[in-house]
């Protein structure tokens, strides 16, 4: 105060005006009023004065550095010019709509789908460099981590921080994330639990005038009939059977070969969990399956390179270019505007048509195929990330219902439009390039729901160009036909935990070799491959289960 006063008692001497006290006093009020108002201003808004420190001792008058969260993304191959599986709208979108307002930095780390179980192996037992948010859909791989005290608890956290998440899944699929009784993962939701339907060229069918084969044993005769008469003139290239190293394309063959009138106990204790799906390896039929496969290859029937094409890669590339006869996938995803299968086959062969038929029969008729459970992939985040709940937020806001129909629909008039309360994407090139990558980077759905049974089964079909939405139906219903679903232990099987990956290298190890075996030696390499298959840790597997079971039953 005096030192204000002073200033104007200074300031009239050198002007030389004379000022009364009370003026004197009204200015320096003055002052203090202004002084009082904004400290009043300030603490009324919450802006950090310089000095102040925060409840957590660090300075509030600097903004914080953003803290990093790190999240797996499938790597496909398949992103446009100009973007990638870690650089695209929606990792972008992301970071401007969660990772910004939050003060997080995004970074993804790609992982190659067709390596995914390897590649998620090496990030683990990296330690702290691993990834915040993992995934896998081998469930006795989690369990591994599980037991090796690898994967944070999440049930506190998502109690906390993950309202939408919880409400969006329902205790039915995040049951199956729980091992001894704690909340290690979080499994994303299927939608839709059909897994395979195949294809045929009508066309080809047509030129020879025969029917869809109904049998396997059609399916053989077809398939000679494609290779001595070409009906597509495609030569020394054709490939009657489009077949990769694939479940897509074994599953659909072995299945319709297992007997379908086994005991309860024997369809518990004859298969084995190898990864993400039951092998029916010890079941009657089986050896039959690789026999019928056999015939194939050394008949010149399938892909010769089958064993090399474990993406399916080479085999859609046959497919598109016109070589391949009859092939199965996953449901509808030939028709699908990625890869394009259906539709490049018809600009590079004009004239030909893609059918989906359900062809593989076995003596009961039954066409059977494995189906996928409720849960989708398992959803972890590594016990040495310092971001559980910031992961968990990240899971939550793609809950929102706002947020989840916006990353499967991207924007309305530009790349979808609604009809009848269903998104329809629009056929244009934005929208190809956006939407490249939107299933995988929505990791808590496999597939879209809709909230309604009726809607989310037209919606699997209407994103399809026009002219393959009733061949798109189709497929879906054939992968819904005649379904073996899996079957779960209410613990998991200890030697599965142990030996799945390396058993599951080694089934493809005994498919490999037993199909390219020369038909007088494939008992021999069969029963070979198979004594080697158990003495790697098969015969532990068959052990517990057969225990696991009669533990069940009492």
């Amino acid at each position: 105060m005096q030192a204000i006063i002073q200033h104007f008692k200074n300031k009239k001497r050198r002007d030389g005006i004379r000022l009364q006290k009370h003026t004197i006093k009204r200015a320096a009020a003055g002052v203090i009023s202004v002084m009082m108002t904004f400290s009043v201003l300030a603490a009324c808004s919450g802006t950090p004065q310089a000095g102040q420190t925060g409840a957590d001792g660090t300075s509030t008058g600097e903004k914080k550095s953003p803290v990093t969260l790190k999240v797996e993304i499938f790597d496909r191959g398949s992103a446009p010019a100009g973007q990638s599986a870690t650089n695209n709208y929606w990792t972008k979108w992301m970071q401007d709509n969660f990772g910004t307002p939050n003060n997080i930095k995004i970074e993804y780390v790609p992982v190659p789908r067709s390596q995914e179980v390897q590649k998620l192996n090496v990030l683990m037992a990296s330690g702290g460099d691993a990834p915040d948010i993992v995934f896998t859909y081998d469930s006795n791989l989690v369990y591994k981590y599980v037991q090796q005290g690898g994967l944070a608890d999440l049930g506190p956290v998502l109690d906390e921080h993950g309202p939408n998440l919880k409400a969006f899944l329902g205790e039915e699929t995040l049951a199956y994330g729980k091992f001894d009784g704690v909340q290690y993962a979080i499994p994303a939701r299927r939608v839709s639990l059909g897994k395979y339907a195949s294809f045929i060229r009508q066309d080809w069918l047509d030129a020879l005038n025969l029917p869809v084969p109904q049998t396997t044993e059609e399916v053989y005769n077809t398939l000679k009939a494609f290779k001595e008469k070409d009906p597509g003139n495609v030569g020394k290239d054709l490939i009657p059977l489009g077949f990769a190293l694939a479940p897509a394309s074994y599953e659909p063959i072995i299945w319709p070969f297992i007997k379908s009138d086994l005991s309860e106990e024997e369809t518990y204790t004859l298969r084995m969990q190898l990864g993400s799906r039951d092998y029916p390896i010890l079941t009657p039929g089986h050896k039959e399956a690789i026999q019928f496969l056999n015939k194939l290859y050394n008949e010149g029937l399938i892909s010769p390179d089958f064993a090399l094409d474990k993406d399916k890669k080479k085999m859609n590339q046959d497919v598109m270019n016109g070589k391949v006869g009859l092939f199965s996938e996953d449901s509808v995803n030939p028709l699908l505007s990625n890869p394009g299968v259906a539709r490049v086959l018809q600009t590079n062969v004009p004239g030909a048509k893609l059918k989906p038929v359900d062809p593989f029969a076995g003596a009961d008729g039954k066409h059977w195929k494995p189906q996928y459970i409720p849960a989708g992939m398992y959803i972890m985040v590594p016990k040495s990330s310092k971001r559980v709940v910031e992961a968990v937020k990240y899971l939550d806001f793609m809950a929102q219902k706002d947020n989840y129909f916006t990353i499967f629909n991207g924007d309305e008039g530009k790349n979808h439009k609604m009809e009848n309360g269903i998104p329809v994407l629009l056929d244009n090139q934005e929208t190809k390039d956006k939407m490249f990558i939107g299933g995988d980077f929505m990791i808590i759905s496999n597939g879209q729901d809709l909230g309604d049974a009726q809607k989310n089964d037209l919606l699997s079909v209407v994103y399809l160009a026009p002219e393959f939405i009733e061949d798109g139906k189709l497929a879906r219903k054939i992968s819904m036909t005649d379904t073996v679903p899996m079957v779960r232990f209410p613990k998991p099987i200890q030697a599965e935990v142990k030996y799945g990956s390396s058993l599951l290298d080694k089934y493809h190890e005994l498919l490999v070799k037993s199909v390219l075996a020369k038909p007088e030696d494939f008992d021999k390499t069969y029963e070979q491959m198979l004594s080697d298959f158990m003495n790697s840790g098969g015969r532990e597997i068959a052990e517990e289960r057969k225990a696991a079971y009669q533990a069940m039953k009492k």
